[in-house]
């Protein structure tokens, strides 16, 4: 009995079975095309920068100090201001320098005057020696005592050279023109010569912006120096959204590139006339990118990502197929597409999520892909 039961077992399990594979085969043969959007690749100007981290660095930058010691007795500037070259800006108490100058003259003059009578004494004993009525030696002497006059006449002159030099160095002025900071002495503080830093002064129009660029750069910015445009070089601003205004042109490449970071300092220049930027202000130099141009421009949100490499689905006709593309730059919500995509392929912008190569697809709103990762299908369908 128990023979016969299992018996008629196994043909019901086997025709069940049968039933639901091909329950199942039906159902795959029935499944619906996913619906997506579409955009068309189109060709567009793409204008993008490359961005490198700066600071802005005066052309010419002097630390003023004293050549001479002494009190400072005179300030004739205000601080912050933009001084003209040659103007007087410090004093020191210039009452030793002066006498200095006014004893150095005097020495000049006696030193003068003694040569005087050297060379009159000199012309009157070789008269004498012409007629034998003074000994060689005499006339020898007084030679002797004529050029000791000369030199004596000329360390005199180098005195006073030094001393008006020294007088001189008790005024300091403006090596060149530009913005004077904050004073850093006051009056009647002493000042050592070379070492009391008196102030700074910085050039200011036209400035400059150094940046730090990897050593694969260089040939790339030699071109830029050689041939620029207006638009080659922007600046934005240390708060993020000003973007200045003039244009940049490369001023100089560094002599050679630091070994132990692979990087080089490179400096453009700027026109600085409203005094828009402050010598060691931070700015994001932008350099216009050379594969700017006339490109191919697709949605950026139709793009994935796999294992590194971007992919893309074109719809040709009812069927999606899947293409391996290189990117460049993003230029706003869209992103050039360097190879993989020719102008008016339609890509798949939405509902590319749920295809595979080959699959099948209709024009239409798709469906919504919640948190829990289940498709809600779309209303009416």
């Amino acid at each position: 009995m128990k023979k016969t039961y299992i018996f008629w077992i196994a043909p019901l399990a086997l025709l069940i079975g049968a039933c639901g594979d091909k329950t199942k085969q039906n159902a795959a043969a029935v499944v619906p095309p996913t619906p997506v959007n579409v955009a068309e690749a189109k060709m567009g100007d793409a204008v993008y920068y490359d961005n490198y981290q700066g600071t802005v660095s005066a052309l010419n930058v002097v630390e003023l100090r004293s050549e001479v010691s002494g009190f400072i007795t005179g300030i004739f500037f205000k601080e912050g201001d933009v001084v003209q070259k040659g103007k007087e800006l410090y004093e020191i108490d210039r009452r030793k320098y002066q006498a200095a100058v006014d004893q150095a003259e005097a020495n000049l003059l006696s030193a003068n005057a003694n040569l005087v009578k050297a060379q009159k004494d000199v012309d009157r004993y070789n008269m004498l020696l012409k007629n034998d009525a003074v000994a060689r030696q005499t006339v020898d002497q007084a030679v002797a005592a004529f050029e000791t006059s000369k030199g004596q006449v000329a360390v005199a002159k180098a005195q006073l050279e030094s001393a008006k030099t020294d007088l001189s160095y008790s005024v300091i002025t403006a090596p060149f023109t530009g913005r004077i900071g904050i004073s850093q002495v006051r009056l009647g503080a002493q000042v050592s010569p070379g070492t009391t830093l008196l102030n700074t002064i910085s050039s200011e129009n036209p400035i400059a912006v150094n940046v730090v660029i990897d050593e694969k750069d260089i040939n790339r910015f030699y071109r830029l120096q050689a041939k620029s445009t207006d638009s080659t070089f922007k600046l934005q601003l240390s708060d993020g959204i000003t973007t200045y205004s003039k244009p940049g042109k490369v001023l100089t490449i560094d002599r050679g590139v630091n070994n132990q970071t692979g990087t080089i300092i490179v400096r453009i220049e700027f026109p600085n006339d409203q005094d828009l930027l402050k010598d060691g202000m931070a700015v994001v130099l932008k350099v216009l990118n050379e594969q700017s141009g006339n490109r191919v421009l697709i949605p950026y949100k139709a793009v994935t990502e796999q294992m590194g490499e971007f992919f893309v689905f074109v719809s040709q006709d009812t069927i999606a197929a899947q293409r391996k593309v290189a990117l460049g730059h993003r230029v706003g919500t869209d992103v050039i597409v360097m190879n993989g995509i020719n102008p008016g392929d339609k890509v798949i912008t939405e509902g590319f999520q749920r295809l595979r190569n080959g699959g099948k697809i209709t024009l239409g709103i798709p469906p919504a892909i919640p948190a829990n990762g289940q498709a809600t299908p779309p209303k009416g369908k």
